[in-house]
């Protein structure tokens, strides 16, 4: 499994967002990014943590920030949870998990004693020159986003 640490370049990627649009790693230059990958569409945490980074969308613009998600779920999954939430970030649609490797977030998972591979939940903050500036492998994913901005110092 990929291990990437602070100070290491980003993974470049790409990928199709809910739109069936080409996202990559390369529209974001000049530019920085949270990149947050993040296990279901409509399931409690992962609503929570969508709904706060978008709560919090303008602020980010604002500060420089943009802001894309990605799951394994289907373009139309993804359509269906922007619509239902109003998100204004693009989500990316990882069904071979290509992207969630290439970051270290797809990995060996444990519930209830049972062991399988799944999405690991992780946030990247990647800078102006695709350099990572902070990892977050514990996220708090109903204040993410002012765990974020403490981590930063913003």
């Amino acid at each position: 499994m990929t291990s990437l640490k602070v100070g290491d370049k980003a993974p470049v990627f790409e990928g199709v967002n809910q739109n069936g649009e080409k996202i990559s790693l390369k529209d974001y230059a000049g530019k920085k990014l949270i990149l947050y990958f993040y296990p279901k569409d409509n399931t409690p945490g992962c609503t929570a943590e969508s709904c706060n980074l978008n709560d919090n969308y303008e602020a980010w613009l604002q500060k420089g920030f943009d802001v894309v998600g990605v799951s394994p779920d289907s373009q139309k999954s993804h359509q269906n949870f922007i619509a239902k939430f109003g998100f204004r970030f693009n989500l990316i649609s990882d069904t071979e998990h290509e992207i969630l490797e290439a970051y270290g977030a797809w990995g060996l998972k444990k519930m209830y004693g049972k062991e399988y591979m799944g999405v690991l939940r992780k946030t990247f903050v990647i800078d102006e020159n695709g350099v990572i500036s902070e990892i977050f492998e514990k996220v708090d994913t109903k204040d993410h986003s002012n765990q974020i901005i403490e981590a930063l110092k913003l």
